[in-house]
C-alpha cells in the first residue's frame, strides 16, 4: 500500500510539472503575440487614420461639384443609372482653385470694401451673427490677420507648481474690470476642445523663445508624448 501510494505521487508530480511548464509557455506565447499586435496597432493606426481623413475629405470635396451642378441644372447634369457622373479629382481641383481666386480677389480694394459691408450685415443679423462671428474669429485666430494662438505660455490654474500649456488670447480684461488679468486658452490633449481661463499676470510664465506656438500646440495635443526634442528633429 505504501509503495503504491508513493509510486502514485511520483507519477503525479511529473504530470503537474509538465502542466505548469505548458501553461507558462502558453502564457509566454500569448504575451508575445499581444505585444506584437499592439506594436502593429501603434504603427498602423496613425497611418490608417491619416489616410482615412485625407481620402474622406477628398471624396467629400470631389462629390460637391457634381452634386451642386445637378442641383442647379438637373436636366443638363442629370444622374445616369442613379449616379451623378463625375471626373475624379475635378471637384477637388475646382474647390482649391476657387478658394485661391477668392483669396486673391479679397486683396483688391473694391472687393475688400464690399466684403466689409457684407461682413457687417452678417454680424448684425440676429441668429446668424453668432455662428458667423464664432467661425470667423476662430479661423482668424489661427490664420488671419488677428492671430491669437501665437503666444504660448505656462499658466498656473490648479495648484501650486502645477502648470498647463496655454495661449494668451487677450492681454487685458479691463472690460471685465480685470485690467491686470490675461485670458489664456488651454487646449485639451487628443481633442479639439479646450478651456478659457482669466488669470492674473503673476500666474503665467513665458516659454523659452526657441519654442514656437506650433510646437507648443503639438506638445499639448499629443499629451506630452511628442517631446520638444522630437519636434526639433522633425524641423
Amino acid at each position: 500500500m505504501l509503495n503504491g501510494k508513493n509510486d502514485g505521487n511520483l507519477t503525479l508530480k511529473p504530470l503537474k510539472m509538465r502542466t505548469i511548464r505548458d501553461n507558462f509557455r502558453r502564457k509566454k506565447i500569448l504575451g508575445a503575440l499581444a505585444q506584437l499586435f499592439f506594436q502593429g496597432v501603434v504603427l498602423l493606426a496613425p497611418i490608417g487614420v491619416t489616410i482615412w481623413v485625407v481620402v474622406s475629405l477628398f471624396n467629400w470635396v470631389d462629390n460637391f461639384l457634381p452634386n451642386l451642378l445637378n442641383s442647379l441644372f438637373p436636366i443638363r447634369f442629370a444622374a445616369v443609372n442613379g449616379q451623378i457622373p463625375k471626373v475624379t479629382g475635378l471637384g477637388f481641383v475646382v474647390a482649391i482653385g476657387l478658394v485661391l481666386v477668392v483669396g486673391w480677389l479679397s486683396s483688391l480694394f473694391f472687393v475688400e470694401r464690399l466684403v466689409s459691408v457684407f461682413d457687417k450685415v452678417l454680424e448684425r443679423t440676429p441668429g446668424i451673427k453668432i455662428i458667423y462671428s464664432s467661425v470667423k474669429d476662430f479661423l482668424e485666430a489661427f490664420a488671419g490677420n488677428k492671430k491669437k494662438f501665437d503666444q504660448p505660455v505656462l499658466v498656473n490654474v490648479d495648484a501650486a507648481n502645477v502648470w498647463r500649456v496655454g495661449f494668451i488670447t487677450q492681454q487685458s480684461n479691463a472690460h471685465f474690470g480685470l485690467a491686470d488679468h490675461v485670458t489664456v486658452y488651454v487646449p485639451h490633449s487628443y481633442a479639439i476642445s479646450g478651456i478659457t481661463y482669466i488669470v492674473p499676470n503673476t500666474q503665467i510664465k513665458k516659454l523659452p523663445r526657441g519654442i514656437s506656438a506650433a510646437e507648443a500646440m503639438k506638445y499639448v495635443v499629443s499629451g506630452g508624448v511628442t517631446t520638444m526634442d522630437d519636434i526639433n528633429e522633425e524641423a
